[in-house]
């Protein structure tokens, strides 16, 4: 199976700059989208960024002119740049490699928490 190890989670204030890192454990993580996915206490797990195998891009709304998602394929790895964070950002935040359809592999998350 896929593994997916996030990092870069932490304490932050508002205003701030976070990075998040994701490092996936085969190859296939080149040829398939990925995401970030964020989980606030009391609220729906929601799409905060997807990056397509070749390089294109969505996001939330909630989350567009601050966030940017990256991926270096030569590193297995993508990224989530969060900057001018907000409380509301505030969220356990997973990786998803998209499989195929209707599968996916997850990470184990990481806490962001945005004080005010």
């Amino acid at each position: 199976q896929v593994q997916l190890v996030e990092s870069g989670g932490g304490l932050v204030q508002a205003g701030g700059s976070l990075r998040l890192s994701c490092a996936a454990s085969r190859s296939i993580f080149n040829s398939n989208a990925m995401g970030w996915y964020r989980q606030a206490p009391g609220k729906q797990r929601e799409l905060a960024a997807r990056i397509s195998s070749g390089g294109s891009t969505n996001y939330a709304d909630s989350v567009k002119g601050r966030f940017t998602i990256s991926r270096d394929n030569a590193k297995n790895t993508v990224y989530l740049q969060m900057n001018s964070l907000k409380p509301e950002d505030t969220a356990v935040y997973y990786c998803n490699l998209e499989i195929s359809y209707g599968v996916s592999a997850w990470g184990k998350g990481t806490l962001v928490t945005v004080s005010s």
